[in-house]
């Protein structure tokens, strides 16, 4: 079999596969929605109008695609690596923590220099959080699963400890409400809002820019070779000289790095303050967003504005045709399911593509 045909039959799997998987979700939650009376056309064309329907709607899609796709990008650099980096909202949190700890001693920076450094301070904060799992696989083979889920809880209680002591807004202890949030940042730390009375900020431009950082780092660089080397085949990867527990502990401290940039952006471009739940999921729909764009960072664009858009979408679905908050969820679960499984199945059918190939030459 040619070479050229091999690789439109992967492109094609790729493409046909995980957008089944996520018709098949929907086909099945239209299921439940006629059980509950509810129109599943009716349904689904609520959640479209809410996702892009609107200046609104779009402009939130987008809101929730920013984060979404920094996340994923750090998945995809893991995956590449053979790692499984669960850790993305404790590592969100680990940047956010140390951006808005910085942001409010530092807050009169001049503006573009804070915003820059606010930006590293959250990639340093990540990177910190996924570099303790990395090292602990590098150097004890501590599998990494394992490692990231416990850190995730570790950072969620530093976090609920700071903001009830350390970095309790000062106006709320004098008001009496003692809310478990920091104080507002200052105006330079604010990323700029690039539509008037929407969340959408100037954070979309840097995941976007980031996108290519990491394309250009996974197939252009040397370092990036060896990333992918390293996922692809370890004992080969050893044999020819490239240290695998190294190159494995660097992706999950880039992984890291990544969704710490995402939180420290979050909390300057949407919530203006560090509170509770900011994370909001992202950080385990990242992995089924980079899932879903096939590992790739270019991929993972479209791919983290359907996932922003679904979670717009079906917020605005419940409200529409009057469902309880739990079948929302369980749509949302399905789509999870189905894209995850597709993602199994595409690898599967890739392989059996690529030795018959090499069979028949």
């Amino acid at each position: 079999m040619k070479r050229g045909d091999n690789d439109a039959k992967e492109f094609g799997i790729r493409l046909l596969v995980p957008t089944g998987g996520v018709a098949s979700a929907l086909f099945i939650s239209a299921l439940f929605l006629i059980l509950l009376d509810a129109n599943p056309v009716a349904a689904y064309g609520a959640m479209l109008r809410g996702a892009v329907g609107s200046t609104f709607g779009l402009t939130q899609t987008l809101v929730k695609a920013t984060p979404l796709l920094l996340v994923g990008l750090g998945i995809c650099i893991a995956f590449r690596a053979r790692c499984i980096n669960i850790g993305g909202r404790g590592q969100m949190i680990a940047g956010a923590l140390l951006a808005t700890s910085f942001a409010l001693r530092f807050g009169a920076w001049p503006r573009p220099v804070l915003i820059a450094t606010l930006i590293i301070m959250g990639f340093v904060g990540g990177a910190v959080w996924g570099f303790l799992p990395g090292f602990l696989k590098a150097r004890f083979a501590v599998n990494e699963i394992l490692t990231t889920i416990m850190m995730n809880s570790i950072a969620l209680q530093l976090m609920n400890f700071l903001l009830q002591g350390p970095l309790m807004d000062p106006a709320g202890i004098e008001a009496g409400t003692f809310l478990a949030q920091s104080a507002r940042l200052p105006e330079a730390a604010r990323l700029a809002r690039l539509v008037p009375r929407t969340l959408l900020h100037s954070g979309i431009f840097v995941s976007l820019a980031m996108a290519v950082v990491v394309y250009v780092f996974l197939w252009r660089t040397t370092l990036g070779y060896r990333v992918r080397a390293t996922g692809l085949n370890p004992h080969a990867s050893r044999y020819s000289g490239i240290n695998v527990s190294i190159h494995q502990a660097l992706s999950l401290t880039l992984a890291g790095g990544l969704a710490g940039m995402a939180g420290a952006i979050e909390v300057m471009g949407v919530h203006y303050r560090l509170v509770e739940e900011f994370t909001s999921g992202y950080g385990f729909t990242g992995i089924v967003a980079a899932l879903l764009g096939w590992l790739h960072p270019l991929g993972l664009i479209p791919a983290s504005l359907f996932f922003g858009g679904l979670l717009i979408g079906a917020d605005t679905m419940q409200r529409a045709v009057q469902v309880p908050s739990a079948l929302v969820n369980a749509i949302l679960g399905l789509v999870v399911l189905f894209v995850s499984s597709s993602a199994v199945w595409t690898q599967q059918w890739i392989r059996r593509i690529r030795a018959r190939g090499e069979v028949s030459s």
